[in-house]
């Protein structure tokens, strides 16, 4: 695995660091293949709850792909199609991730990063941070998945404005255009994302799982939506242990221990 992702676990929070601090976390393939084989593990682990997405050094979340690596990964249409095909999985991995996740953003959210960010289920960012997908400056295409996840997000005026202008928007503008959830002082992120992972974890996860499956259905197009497995997630919340442990806590005036079972 490249030393440029990392992965840490705590408690029921699983990280996941793009750590590319010296090019302001810019994202290479052999990064976004690694991002996958993190998230798999995190899946995979029955202790992780939600899992948070972050970039190191302080400076910025990620500022989308390592652009000095286009002669090599992207110099063509045959190398751009397997490029698209293979940071489109990466970004599905985490999309259809069936476990809570949050983009935890402090400073620049470029290109790419934002992509990754409209991935994530929620987006907290610091007061300081930067936004803005600059394809147009770079003559870069963007596909139709990508788009769809920020247009589900902002809505097509928004999404336009953004590809259209290329300019970069501030942490006040991007929770007006609701691309993020909150804008908090920067000194106070990580305590901010700390207090929802809490809530996350302490909360029923079948109850979550099917919320998300079911929004997950929402958001496709009508013909593909497949309304029986959002009818098997809520029924599958009926017939748990969690189910009756809900409501002897809610009885007994404690709090509930939830198993995901």
């Amino acid at each position: 695995m490249t030393d440029k992702m990392l992965a840490r676990k705590d408690g029921g929070v699983g990280t996941v660091i793009f750590n590319n601090p010296e090019r302001h976390n810019a994202v290479s393939l052999d990064m976004w293949e690694a991002t996958r084989r993190i998230l798999d593990d995190f899946a995979a682990d029955p202790d992780i709850r939600v899992v948070v997405l972050t970039g190191a050094g302080g400076k910025a979340f990620v500022s989308g792909a390592d652009i000095s690596r286009f002669e090599k990964e992207r110099a063509n249409l045959e190398a751009a199609r397997a490029y698209s095909a293979k940071t489109e999985a990466a970004s599905a991995s985490i999309y259809d991730f069936p476990k809570p996740t949050i983009a935890m953003i402090r400073g620049y959210c470029l290109g790419g990063g934002l992509g990754l960010a409209t991935c994530c289920d929620l987006r907290i960012a610091s007061d300081n941070s930067r936004f803005a997908v600059p394809a147009a400056k770079l003559g870069i295409g963007y596909g139709y998945a990508g788009l769809k996840r920020l247009v589900d997000i902002v809505g097509p005026s928004f999404a336009k404005e953004i590809f259209y202008t290329a300019r970069q928007f501030d942490a006040q503008e991007a929770l007006a255009m609701g691309l993020i959830n909150r804008a908090v002082p920067s000194a106070e992120l990580e305590n901010a994302v700390k207090a929802i992972t809490d809530m996350i974890c302490a909360n029923a996860p079948l109850t979550i799982k099917a919320v998300k499956g079911t929004v997950g259905e929402i958001l496709k197009d009508e013909g593909r939506r497949n309304l029986a497995r959002a009818t098997e997630l809520v029924e599958a919340c009926f017939v748990s242990r969690d189910y009756n442990e809900g409501r002897a806590a809610f009885m007994e005036k404690r709090k509930p221990v939830f198993t995901g079972t």
